[in-house]
């Protein structure tokens, strides 16, 4: 880990020049004492770094300390430079690596092509945290070291031991043979086995996890794509109930953003959009689909129809009468 970071520190002052202990420890995510000594180092190691003191003093290097990389054309490049600069950074917990990554792409690229690449960068934005209707992207927040231990787990085939607090139930621990990692609209699954039965858990509602010595019961090959789906079907057919209804297109996405899944869809004759969709139960569809007014309709189940028609009575008959 240190000699990466040392390349990295090497790194940040090729591309961004004189910086300061503060910044560079700020970059590299450890202390100043930690940025002192890898300077000596390096300095030790023959690396031209050499410090200007004073108030606006720093590091730096000699000019012309380099590396080259060969074999990268302009848009493999722009590939890498774009692919990092989203909000997919942070998938997996390894948005630190692929920082480090990006620098070491930058820096061994031609001087000619460094320039037209980082102005070509800032004109692609991916995966930005608002959409057009200003409306911010949920995040996930992981409990402090859960992505770092479970990601280690499913890449060296160990079992998992983790507490985890389902919706509306108290904390239970598990123990699971952790098969991959799936990560859909900012929100990442563990796909393990439990006692030989496929089991899907969710990050985020993982309080603490530790890895254990013993090996996972796991197939030497898997295919994450293929057992996504069968996940999907499951998760869909079990503790949900089925909606199917007619929606404007201009609130289509706000109907799928609430839903918990999409079973079937098809355009009718009249513009709208019909679908069949999954909640987590009647509370949740009547929440939902009460959103969209008179933008939807359900036309099944019947309990859901009646519950909708039942509020809206309530609250006809509420602001009928004048108040004042």
């Amino acid at each position: 880990m240190r000699a990466d970071r040392l390349v990295s520190l090497v790194l940040l002052l090729r591309q961004r020049g004189r910086m300061t202990a503060d910044e560079l420890a700020a970059e590299l995510e450890v202390s100043a004492r930690t940025v002192l000594r890898d300077i000596d180092a390096l300095s030790t190691a023959g690396v031209p770094v050499y410090a200007d003191r004073g108030r606006h003093g720093g590091f730096s290097l000699l000019p012309g300390f380099r590396t080259e990389l060969t074999g990268l054309n302009h848009d493999e490049a722009l590939a890498l430079l774009t692919a990092g600069s989203g909000r997919g950074t942070k998938v997996f917990g390894l948005s630190a690596a692929l920082a480090s990554a990006m620098r070491k792409v930058v820096d061994a690229l031609p001087d000619g092509h460094r320039a037209s690449l980082d102005d070509a960068a800032k004109r692609f934005l991916v995966e930005p945290e608002i959409d057009l209707l200003s409306r911010r992207l949920d995040t996930e927040h992981l409990a402090s070291g859960v992505m770092g231990v479970v990601r280690h787990a499913v890449l060296t085939g160990h079992k998992l031991r983790f507490d985890y607090a389902a919706p509306d139930k108290a904390p239970r621990s598990h123990i699971v043979d952790p098969i991959g990692l799936v990560t859909v609209r900012d929100r990442t699954y563990l796909l393990a086995a439990k006692q030989g039965e496929g089991r899907t858990y969710r990050l985020s509602r993982m309080l603490a996890a530790a890895e254990l010595p013993e090996l996972a019961e796991r197939p030497a090959q898997v295919d994450l794509d293929r057992i996504w789906v069968e996940r999907s079907v499951q998760f869909l057919s079990e503790n949900h109930i089925p909606v199917l209804v007619r929606v404007k297109p201009s609130r289509r996405e706000e109907l799928l953003d609430a839903a918990r899944g999409v079973r079937a869809e098809e355009p009718e004759p009249d513009g709208w959009v019909r679908l069949d969709v999954a909640y987590e139960d009647l509370r949740h569809a009547v929440w939902a689909i009460w959103q969209l007014g008179a933008d939807a309709e359900v036309l099944a189940p019947e309990t859901l129809r009646a519950a909708l028609r039942d509020r809206a009575k309530t609250l006809a008959t509420r602001y009928d009468t004048p108040r004042g």
